[in-house]
């Protein structure tokens, strides 16, 4: 090194966020060149760190613009620097090696293929022409790829495809979009495709014949099952009647919805009526699912009828891999599907398939062919699903591909925390600080192998965020898959036991989280969905508490009624409805549709049941009074997935919403703890369906009814506590209808209103909620 020269400055600078793996370092690399500045750039454990050298106006011009115009998919959360002795230094700016040391680094979540690149994929000129792994340092996999941090190539599942020369002059120019892009590859260097077929009379295929033999299958109604990047789909022509109800029944689907995609824009807007904020989030680098109205009329593209069946709901996603885009097909190729199923590829109950032995094992008699590649995938993630509301906002159903792992800023600190949510919709966060990291989607934790699709999930995160939980949470039900195994990772931590979260507070607190409150203040937290554990033992569900993070005091509930059968009789609506009916006193006219729908043998065990409480629990949950619902006014009997009777409910409630303004009442009882009765709104309903109104105003007369109802009990929690502030949450709030008219309805009524956004209001989002209550005190039990 040279001697210090007068006038120059040197200042080192630490930069913290999602700055790896997002073309940060080649950023910095440009800014400084062109600013003249000399130093370097590297990756640690901690961030990015920079040294620069020059003048002072050169340095604090880098300075701003490195706060101010980060790479597009980079998240600057904060910076610290001093100024430490110039040396001289004249250059060139430099990046440096990775260092080796533990941090908080944040891996951004893998993002749909660039549009530079999709054109490069479609130019028979460029190299990477038709290239299935075309990508660049602003799209691709990351989370998926990662097996550590700091994110490097050897640190991903690219390490074992060294770099052609071609490639590896890319990735050390400086200039080219691709300088230190970790997924680099090309056709002589990267990942190859192969097909595997099922089909006697199919020869295994390579590459581009491999592609090309793919779009013949699905165009001759075949199943294929597709490797992407969080794992395997299982797909088929969505236009194709045999081909999808052939999928619907090799998978045992039931009646429970296909998600579509669609290969751009304009094809989706066949299907459904896009809003501007629903295209928005359909064509955003994150590609998830969103749910969209279905179009209706002779000019839409027409689904196969066993797509969505009964939904006025379509789930519509676009290509998010170049693997995607060529099987739709580049300009020029022969005409290719309109729309594609794209589901998950596992049987019900299991989690994604993500090794390729094993899908050619778990997807037998699912899958006619295997179109696969041999880049592995370090962590499965599923594709995430949401809806756009009237306003604009989005409500996140599942959190998933291109959410994960980004973190969620969190009002206050806590300690290292895993939680480990619940056995639904099962979504892990570990959290420590003011960061809270949610893994990706991993189910329904009803098997060994979801169990242990957690405990990877578990150690993936760890390795990336650094986070060593000392402490775990998890529900406070005793027989939960999860709370066992939350038992069994709390021994290994030596603590005598996890941290034990209620449900519904733990739903409640989620909410507060996301929106950002510090817990000094309790709110009216609404939780409505299909089972809790109650702190009586029994299974709770239509809750509204007054909670902060540290406890909760039961404000209002509502009636429970018997559940027949525990969990095992909610796949049948119509047995809730009769159960529900015997709560209220009510007769079981012999031409009501759900007393139809039960045999008379049905019935005779049933009555037994209910009169002599033998296999009956009692339920508070709002989830089984729409199931009830559902059934008493002829929509659904019987459920072959979950929720299926009150998502069939809002459909039929969708199509009067607007031609009727009536609400069913419900009566408010009790001094220190309300009850809401429901017996007046199934008296009013079973009124009107006698006079012959069609189910769908007997269904919108009731979610206005359940709303009118929130109202009115957070009106009186705040008379009686001075409250103003609403949290909607619990997985029945995932229906529109009821959380646009509650939120409506108490907007109007002067609350402020808590919604979900980003973190799913269904279980799915559980785990957050446990993670702070756990966190941030140390007496847990209630007020």
């Amino acid at each position: 090194m040279t001697a210090p020269a007068t006038g120059l400055v040197r200042r080192r600078l630490t930069v913290r966020g999602t700055v790896q793996g997002v073309g940060f370092r080649p950023y910095v690399h440009r800014l400084a060149a062109g600013l003249g500045l000399a130093g370097f750039v590297g990756n640690t454990g901690d961030g990015v760190i920079v040294e620069v050298e020059g003048p002072a106006h050169g340095i604090d011009r880098f300075c701003a613009a490195l706060t101010e115009h980060p790479p597009p998919l980079a998240t600057v959360s904060g910076i610290a620097g001093e100024d430490v002795p110039a040396t001289g230094d004249d250059g060139p700016f430099v990046i440096r090696s990775t260092e080796r040391a533990q941090g908080r680094t944040q891996l951004p979540p893998d993002t749909a293929t660039c549009a530079d690149c999709l054109r490069e994929l479609a130019d028979p000129a460029d190299r990477r022409h038709r290239h299935p792994f075309v990508t660049c340092t602003h799209c691709g996999p990351r989370f998926t790829i990662a097996t550590a941090m700091p994110y490097d190539r050897a640190a991903t599942t690219m390490a074992g495809f060294p770099m052609c020369p071609a490639c590896s002059g890319e990735y050390g120019a400086p200039a080219d979009r691709r300088f230190h892009a970790q997924p680099v590859a090309c056709p002589d260097c990267g990942p190859r495709l192969t097909l595997t077929p099922a089909l006697g009379g199919l020869r295994p295929a390579r590459d581009a014949n491999a592609l090309a033999t793919a779009r013949a299958l699905l165009a001759a109604g075949r199943i294929l099952a597709v490797k992407g990047v969080g794992g395997y789909h299982l797909a088929c022509d969505a236009t194709d009647e045999r081909a999808v109800a052939t999928l619907r029944g090799r998978k045992e689907r039931g009646g429970k919805a296909f998600a579509v995609m669609c290969p751009d824009p304009a094809t989706a807007e066949r299907l459904a009526v896009l809003s501007a904020a629903e295209r928005a989030a359909l064509t955003s680098a994150r590609r998830p699912i969103v749910l969209l109205r279905r179009r209706t009329g002779r000019d839409g593209l027409r689904l196969a009828d066993q797509v969505c069946p009964g939904s006025p709901y379509v789930g519509v996603m676009l290509p998010y891999t170049p693997v995607h885009t060529l099987l739709f097909g580049l300009p020029g190729d022969p005409p290719g599907p309109r729309a594609l199923v794209m589901t998950s590829g596992n049987r019900s109950g299991e989690p994604i398939v993500t090794d390729d032995a094993e899908a050619l094992a778990r997807l037998a008699g699912l899958a006619d062919a295997w179109l696969a590649h041999d880049r592995p995938i370090a962590a499965p993630c599923d594709d995430s699903l949401l809806r756009v509301r009237a306003d604009g906002t989005e409500q996140v159903l599942r959190r998933s591909r291109g959410y994960v792992p980004r973190p969620l800023r969190l009002p206050v600190p806590v300690p290292p925390v895993l939680a480990v949510g619940g056995d639904l919709k099962n979504a892990l966060c570990l959290g420590e600080g003011f960061n809270a990291w949610f893994g990706p989607h991993i189910g329904d934790m009803g098997d060994l192998a979801t169990l242990e699709a957690a405990a990877r999930a578990e150690r993936h995160l760890t390795r990336l965020t650094g986070v060593s939980p000392r402490q775990v949470a998890a529900d406070r039900h005793p027989g939960y898959h999860s709370t066992a195994w939350a038992r069994r990772r709390a021994a290994q931590l030596g603590r005598r036991a996890p941290t034990s979260v209620q449900h519904h507070h733990a739903h409640i607190a989620s909410a507060m989280a996301e929106q950002g409150l510090d817990g000094t203040t309790p709110v009216i937290g609404v939780a409505f969905d299909g089972t809790g554990y109650g702190d009586d033992a029994t299974v709770w569900g239509g809750e509204v508490l007054l909670a902060d993070y540290r406890g909760y005091r039961r404000f209002a509930h509502l009636t429970p009624a018997p559940l027949p059968g525990g969990d095992a009789g909610v796949a049948n609506p119509c047995r809730l409805a009769l159960a529900r009916l015997w709560a209220a006193g009510l007769p079981w006219e012999p031409d009501l549709p759900s007393v139809l729908a039960c045999t008379e043998s049905e019935r005779t065990v049933l009555c037994r049941q209910l009169t002599r409480q033998v296999a009956c629990v009692a339920t508070s949950s709002m989830g089984r009074l729409f199931d009830a619902v559902s059934s008493l006014a002829g929509v659904c009997h019987r459920a072959g997935y979950e929720a299926q009777a009150a998502m069939e409910l809002e459909a039929a409630a969708l199509r009067a919403q607007d031609a009727d303004t009536e609400a069913y009442p419900f009566d408010l009882t009790g001094a220190h703890v309300l009850t809401c009765d429901p017996a007046a709104m199934l008296r009013a309903l079973l009124a009107d369906r006698r006079r012959g109104t069609p189910a769908p105003v007997l269904a919108a007369r009731f979610h206005r009814g359940v709303a009118r109802a929130v109202a009115e009990i957070c009106r009186r929690a705040r008379a009686a506590t001075g409250l103003n502030t609403v949290a909607l949450t619990g997985g029945v709030f995932a229906n529109a209808l009821l959380e646009e008219e509650s939120a409506t309805l108490l907007t109007g009524a002067g609350f402020a209103v808590l919604r979900h956004r980003e973190v799913p209001p269904n279980d799915g989002g559980l785990a957050l909620g446990q993670l702070m209550v756990a966190g941030t005190a140390n007496n847990h039990e209630t007020e």
